[in-house]
C-alpha cells in the first residue's frame, strides 16, 4: 500500500517513522492541493477521529459533499480514500468555473480612465471580471461593426487579444503606452481599407438573390447566386481587390451551364476595374439576375429530389440531372449515396456514375467529402 501512495502521489510524505502523519499535495488536473492526515498510533482508518485537510481555496466547497472523517473511516485504506477523494475534487473542478486573481487597483482605474477618453456610448458589452469588452463601431457607409477585445492582467503592458467579423486577419499595433481609444482609432482605419469590398458585396446582396451563404457575415468573401433553371454562379470577391474579376464557378445542368461558361471565357476581357462586379457580371454573361423586385426566392429554392427537403446541414442542391426535359437538382450527399446503393452504379477514381433517379437518364457525382 505504501509503495502505492508514494507512486500515484510523490508530493503527500510522511512525517514521521510510525506513519501517522501524512503532509504534502495531491494533484488533480495539473493543481496542486494542500493536505494533512492525522492517524492514530495503530493506523487504523476506522479509529481515525483527528483528521485535518487544507484543500484551498475549495475547503468550504467541497465539505459540502464530502464528509472527510467519515468517508476516512469507511474508507478500506489511505490509497483508496485518496483516490475518492481526487474523483470528488476533480467533479468539483469541472463544475466550477475557473477563478481569477483579482486584478490590482490601478488596472480598473486605468480601464477607467481610458473608457471615459474612448466614450462609454462606444461600448456594447463588458464582462464582470472586467477583461473582455465589445466596442460598436460605424464606418463611413454606416455599417455597424463590434471590436471585440480580451485585455491582459498587466494591461496596458500586455497586448490585448482583438477579434471582429472581418474577411482579412485583423492585424492592430499595441504598445505598453497604448489605449483603448487607439485601438480603436487603427479598427476604424482597417474599416475604411474595406469599404469598397462590402460595397460591392452589399449591391449583390441587395439585388439579387443569394443561395449561399444563407446569412452572410461581414467575414464571408464568397456569394452564390442564382441565375435561374436550376443554375447559379459562385463568386469569390478578393477583399483587397473587390472590383477585379473574381473566381466564378457555374452550377446546374451541363447543357444550361456551358453557353454561359462560353461566355464568360469569350467576355472575360470586357471585365471593367472601375464598374462594380454585379455591373460587370451582366455584362459577361450577358444575362439579367432574378431580383427580390422580380421574382421570389422560392423560385429558386427547389428541393432535393431523394431527401425532399432543400438544407441538408450546411448544403443545398446542387447536383443537378443533365436531362433538359428533367432539371431535378440534388444533394451531392443524397445523389453520392443513392448511387452508390445500387448495383448498376461504377466508380471510377472520385465519381460515381449511375442513373438519375427520376428519369433514368446518366447522372455523375463526385464522391462526397469525408467529415473529419
Amino acid at each position: 500500500m505504501e509503495s502505492s501512495l508514494v507512486k500515484d502521489n510523490p508530493l503527500l510524505l510522511p512525517l514521521n517513522k510510525e506513519k501517522t502523519v501524512y503532509d504534502g499535495f495531491i494533484t488533480v488536473q495539473e493543481r496542486d492541493f494542500r493536505m494533512r492526515i492525522l492517524l492514530p498510533a495503530d493506523r487504523q482508518l476506522k479509529g481515525a477521529k483527528h483528521c485535518h485537510f487544507i484543500i484551498l481555496p475549495f475547503k468550504s466547497v467541497f465539505s459540502l459533499f464530502f464528509n472527510f472523517s467519515q468517508r476516512l473511516q469507511q474508507s478500506a485504506d489511505l490509497v483508496s480514500f485518496i483516490l475518492e477523494l481526487k474523483t470528488v475534487l476533480e467533479v468539483g473542478l469541472k463544475s466550477r468555473p475557473v477563478c481569477r486573481a483579482i486584478s490590482p487597483p490601478q488596472y480598473y482605474s486605468q480601464l477607467m480612465s481610458e473608457m471615459e477618453a474612448l466614450g462609454w456610448d462606444k461600448l456594447l458589452f463588458i464582462d464582470t471580471e472586467f477583461r473582455t469588452l465589445r466596442l460598436k463601431v460605424e464606418d463611413s457607409s454606416g455599417r455597424q461593426h463590434i471590436l471585440t477585445i480580451k485585455l491582459k492582467s498587466k494591461h496596458p503592458a500586455e497586448a490585448p487579444e482583438c477579434s471582429a467579423d472581418l474577411p482579412v486577419p485583423l492585424a492592430l499595433t499595441w504598445t505598453p503606452q497604448s489605449t483603448l481609444q487607439q485601438l480603436h482609432s487603427q479598427f476604424v482605419l482597417v474599416l475604411e481599407s474595406l469599404t469598397e469590398f462590402w460595397d460591392v458585396l452589399d449591391e449583390i446582396d441587395s439585388q439579387t438573390w443569394i443561395l449561399e451563404p444563407e446569412k452572410p457575415s461581414r467575414a464571408d468573401t464568397m456569394r452564390r447566386i442564382a441565375i435561374g433553371n436550376n443554375m447559379s454562379i459562385k463568386v469569390e470577391v478578393d477583399p483587397r481587390h473587390p472590383k477585379m474579376l473574381p473566381e466564378c464557378f457555374l452550377l446546374g445542368a451541363e447543357n444550361m451551364v456551358t453557353p454561359l461558361r462560353n461566355k464568360l471565357n469569350a467576355n472575360m476581357h470586357l471585365w471593367n476595374p472601375n464598374s462594380s462586379v454585379l455591373h460587370n457580371l451582366r455584362d459577361v454573361l450577358e444575362i439579367t439576375f432574378p431580383s427580390p423586385a422580380t421574382h421570389e426566392k422560392s423560385d429558386f429554392s427547389v428541393d432535393c429530389g431523394i431527401c425532399y427537403s432543400y438544407r441538408l446541414e450546411a448544403a443545398i442542391p446542387d447536383q443537378v440531372c443533365n436531362d433538359p426535359r428533367c432539371g431535378q437538382p440534388f444533394h451531392q450527399a443524397c445523389l453520392y449515396e443513392w448511387l452508390r446503393a445500387l448495383p448498376s452504379s461504377r466508380q471510377s477514381f472520385n465519381i460515381v456514375f449511375g442513373e438519375c433517379p427520376y428519369c433514368s437518364k446518366p447522372i455523375t457525382v463526385k464522391m462526397a467529402a469525408q467529415k473529419s
